[in-house]
């Protein structure tokens, strides 16, 4: 997002005519900022081959899925419905990873009948589908290295206390069912988590994979999940992509020779690609003093971006209709019957009512985790294509809200 002398643009297009024309709240994306990040994360990897994998529960919109396949990206998936609408995206089965945990058998069986790359966490499903296909359909395997990222356990997901993953010291009995139950093998995966700054995570877990391909092999490749960190605000410490591939690609490199031929180093961003991407366009309904703070209300919450709340999450919040307006103090909140505040004691140009203001970083696990709680609807998305403001999902509205009710004759 830039600020020019007319005002705000994203993309090259003035933002405040877009809220005239779609309301707020609303969710704008930069899809040039999609590709450039895309494409940045993929060249930091040259010397590999180097397959990146969109983990899409950040954001599923169809036509950001299209945008990204496009480009060349797959698809992490962790659910039947994920993959059913990258196949709508025009996706391959074979680009597309499932990775679900917890689920049942049944959607594992969906998912092989639709073609897709199967990826197991539990050691009991691995034995029952070795005994459902034998060595008919080949598998990856998700390995927890026991390895804390990020520094947060809402975040971390390869920690030892974390439901994701067969234990790294399990290796010994994934492979008795495998070789019990012929089960071929095709990949390794492990994910550590969220806000990862340095090479040292993804080279730990590295290590444990490369011991671990030793019992394995048929692999095709190896998935080191994703991470990186970025920026949310002024200061802040991002992952350095270049140096990490460096040497991550040279790690690689020494383990395939190591291991008789070259496989396929996968990896599936998700925040790295449309955090940055993703603005939450919000307006101001009451601007209210009480005797010690100043409140933003805005029209919406919680409900439409529970990043705040729920991980404690910096998004970066200006007042794009006011730009040149004297700066104050004001704590950013929602229209949610719960506390539902976006920013504490912020620094922004002078709030007037009717303002619209721009949460920043509103790309991942914006709208992909927004609800319908208190019966509000959901926004509309806008995608910035080519100097070209294209809506891509409409506004929610009442009659949707009751769509799937039934009325009961209570007479």
């Amino acid at each position: 997002m830039k600020l020019t002398k007319k005002g705000y643009t994203l993309g090259g297009v003035d933002l405040l005519p877009i809220v005239e024309e779609h309301g707020a709240p609303l969710y704008v994306y930069d899809a040039e900022k999609i590709v450039s990040n895309y494409h940045e994360l993929k060249n930091a990897f040259a010397g590999v081959d180097v397959h990146l994998k969109y983990a899409c529960k950040a954001l599923t919109n169809i036509s950001i899925l299209k945008l990204l396949r496009k480009e060349g990206a797959g698809l992490d998936t962790v659910s039947i419905e994920e993959a059913q609408i990258g196949l709508k995206a025009g996706y391959e089965p074979n680009e597309i990873l499932f990775t679900p945990n917890c689920i049942g058998f049944e959607e594992i069986k969906q998912a092989v009948d639709l073609g897709l790359i199967i990826n197991i966490d539990e050691l009991s499903t691995l034995e029952r589908f070795g005994n459902e296909y034998g060595g008919t359909v080949p598998c990856c395997i998700r390995l927890n290295p026991h390895i804390m990222a990020g520094g947060n356990s809402h975040i971390s997901v390869g920690h030892i206390d974390s439901k994701f993953g067969i234990s790294i010291y399990q290796v010994p009995h994934i492979k008795r069912i495998v070789d019990n139950l012929g089960i071929r093998v095709n990949g390794l995966h492990m994910h550590t988590g969220s806000d990862i700054l340095d090479a040292e995570v993804f080279l730990r877990g590295a290590k444990l994979l490369y011991e671990a391909a030793k019992s394995f092999p048929e692999l095709e490749f190896m998935d080191f999940g994703s991470g990186f960190k970025v920026k949310y605000k002024e200061g802040d410490v991002t992952a350095d992509v270049k140096a990490i591939g460096k040497q991550i690609v040279a790690s690689f490199k020494e383990f395939c020779k190591d291991y008789g031929r070259d496989l396929q180093l996968w990896f599936e961003p998700g925040k790295y690609l449309v955090s940055n991407a993703g603005y939450l366009l919000v307006d101001v309904n009451v601007v209210k003093q009480t005797t010690s703070t100043v409140f933003a209300g805005v029209n919406s919450g919680q409900n439409h971006l529970l990043r705040p709340m729920m991980y404690d999450a910096y998004h970066h919040i200006v007042n794009i209709s006011n730009p040149s307006g004297t700066d104050r103090i004001y704590s950013v909140v929602g229209y949610i019957c719960e506390s539902d505040t976006f920013g504490y004691d912020r620094r922004l140009k002078e709030v007037r009512v009717g303002d619209i203001l721009a949460i920043h970083n509103a790309g991942a696990y914006g709208f992909s985790m927004s609800s319908n709680y208190n019966s509000r609807c959901r926004p509309a998305e806008v995608l910035i294509y080519k100097g070209q403001a294209h809506l891509i999902r409409k506004r929610e509205s009442l009659e949707y809200l009751l769509m799937n009710q039934l009325e009961v004759d209570l007479a």
